[in-house]
């Protein structure tokens, strides 16, 4: 068998009714002869959309695959003997050209029981902000389901939703269950659990090139919402550079921000999980063992759980979300 190594994989797009040119303008990615990109999926074990590697001696093969053949050495020994053959993050780029549909996912035991799938809790960190960008997380008042549809039945939702103004570089940790939109202007990195269950609960009256409105799930949203108020939405961190700031950590994933100015070393050899790096600025060179693989905006690498040590090495900086189990 090929000995493993740091991972490319081909880009996913995703036109979307709201989707707009960033992910081309902003990221580089090409995206033609799509009329307009509003996901990408950079790294995916999602069945219907598996990422395929395009860089090195196992180009072609797909993420599936690789778990399958490697299992342990791709994602660790406690990641695999808990998630087996099924690759448990899914990273994405958003370009919100319009506002999204207001929506919310179910956790992993209304997602288990209603799907057979795992649930979903995600993650953004904005990339890129228009002015006076918003987006929505939560409930700005206590609520409880019968005013939520009191709310809801009445078209007055937006009401009780939680709108905070958003800028590059804020970050929001949305729990399964937390009623949320990406608003118009804001270009995303999402780091979620391999999850493609959305309840979408209100889509502004839209309709698509054909005159449809998109489906909504009004009933099946009531089970799946979590009706809580919370004081604080956005994930508060300190924007320190030189060293790593730790964002998230919940039992799906831990992310970390690096925001290098310098070169540095990592050292993964105590964390038994697959390391996923997400870079949002500049560029560095990742050098494991003998061999070295050039990062730029845009990028995102899965490190296999074999490599324990890497050194990133620029001169003009980076900023990079890094990611694990």
């Amino acid at each position: 068998m090929a000995k493993l190594y740091p991972f490319k994989f081909k880009t996913i797009f995703k036109d979307k009714i709201w989707g707009g040119e960033k992910i081309r303008t902003y990221l580089g990615k090409d995206f033609s002869p799509l009329p307009n990109c509003g996901e990408t999926w950079e790294i995916s074990g999602v069945k219907s959309d598996v990422s395929v590697v395009k860089n090195g001696e196992l180009e072609g093969q797909s993420l599936a695959t690789l778990l399958e053949t490697y299992k342990a050495e791709l994602v660790g020994k406690a990641v695999y003997e808990r998630f087996g053959n099924e690759f448990p993050l899914l990273i994405k780029f958003i370009d919100a050209n319009d506002d999204l549909s207001i929506q919310v996912h179910p956790d992993d035991e209304l997602a288990r029981k209603r799907h057979n799938s795992f649930g979903k809790t995600e993650m953004w960190y904005v990339i890129e902000a228009d002015p006076g960008a918003t987006l929505i997380s939560g409930f700005n008042q206590p609520v409880d389901e019968a005013k939520y549809l009191e709310k809801f039945n009445s078209g007055r939702l937006t009401d009780i939703l939680n709108k905070e103004t958003a800028e590059a570089g804020d970050v929001f940790f949305l729990p399964a269950g937390r009623v949320h939109t990406i608003g118009k202007g804001l270009l995303i990195a999402e780091i979620q659990q391999t999850s493609d269950i959305t309840y979408r609960i209100y889509d502004f009256d839209r309709v698509d090139d054909r005159g449809n409105k998109r489906e909504l799930h009004t009933e099946e949203a009531l089970a799946a919402i979590d009706y809580n108020f919370y004081d604080q939405y956005k994930s508060p961190y300190d924007k320190k550079k030189n060293e790593p700031v730790e964002v998230v950590t919940c039992p799906y994933f831990t992310t970390n921000i690096l925001d290098f100015s310098q070169s540095v070393s990592r050292d993964y050899s105590s964390h038994d999980s697959f390391v996923i790096h997400v870079c949002v600025q500049g560029s560095y060179t990742l050098k494991y063992g003998d061999e070295e693989l050039n990062v730029h905006m845009g990028d995102c690498i899965l490190l296999p759980a074999t490599i324990e040590k890497v050194s990133l090495e620029t001169s003009a900086g980076f900023k990079i979300l890094e990611s694990y189990i």
